[in-house]
């Protein structure tokens, strides 16, 4: 079993969640007493905030890249990073640390793509929904059309998600808020809709979108867990 090297605490109730399905996946495929090996460096999460709101990427590569060498030289043989924004500076950490870095966005683009879906809706931070990092790779590697909410949209996604759902706050309003925001991606053509947010997935199940939602905790876990076993 590889050692994975998890980057996490941003926020750190979405961790939490990455812990708990990368080793129910060993479990499962391995047998009860079976779990990860894993290395974790978690981020005061309130310091890369203030960074990312003051627009600060070079100061946050710089710390994303830490941290990767730090697990790096702590025995990680492949990195994960858990959460979706900071795939921003994903290939100058996983050159940085010298060790193979599994990229967010590519188990949930296979899925889409598996479910023969070929536009799709794409939920997020800001950051996420409006820079290229993620969109461009989808449609780059897995030939996807990818639709972001309208501006208005936009901002409410990002706020549930900084002043909610990253303080474990999960509110019926915010989750009514979300299941139209998906009704109007729905409306303009999406077939179904990527929760490209680690929390999102607190507030959004299936029950909640009249075409699949993908989450990208879960499909990242997953991923994460074929590649520790090889």
């Amino acid at each position: 079993m590889k050692v994975l090297g998890l980057i996490g605490g941003m926020s750190w109730e979405s961790s939490a969640q990455y812990y708990r399905l990368i080793n129910e996946g060993v479990r499962a495929a391995r047998g009860p007493t079976a779990s990860a090996k894993c290395l974790l460096w978690s981020f005061d999460f309130s310091e890369i905030e203030a960074l990312q709101h003051a627009g600060d990427w070079g100061g946050l590569e710089a710390q994303m890249i830490d941290a990767g060498q730090r697990l790096a030289r702590a025995g990680a043989e492949a990195l994960v990073i858990c959460t979706n924004t900071m795939h921003l500076m994903a290939d100058a950490v996983e050159a940085a640390a010298g060790v193979p870095l599994l990229h967010i966005a590519d188990p949930t683009g296979a899925a889409v793509r598996a479910a023969g879906i070929g536009t799709v809706g794409l939920l997020g931070t800001a950051f996420t929904m409006e820079q290229g990092f993620y969109k461009d790779r989808l449609a780059a590697r897995h030939t996807l059309e990818v639709l972001v909410p309208e501006a208005e949209d936009r901002a409410l996604v990002h706020r549930v998600i900084y002043e909610e759902l990253v303080a474990g706050v999960v509110r019926d309003a915010s989750r009514e808020a979300y299941r139209k925001v998906i009704e109007r991606l729905i409306q303009r053509g999406a077939e179904g809709v990527i929760l490209g947010c680690t929390e999102i997935m607190l507030l959004v199940g299936q029950s909640g979108s009249a075409v699949p939602l993908f989450d990208t905790t879960s499909l990242h876990a997953q991923a994460a867990v074929e590649l520790a076993l090889g």
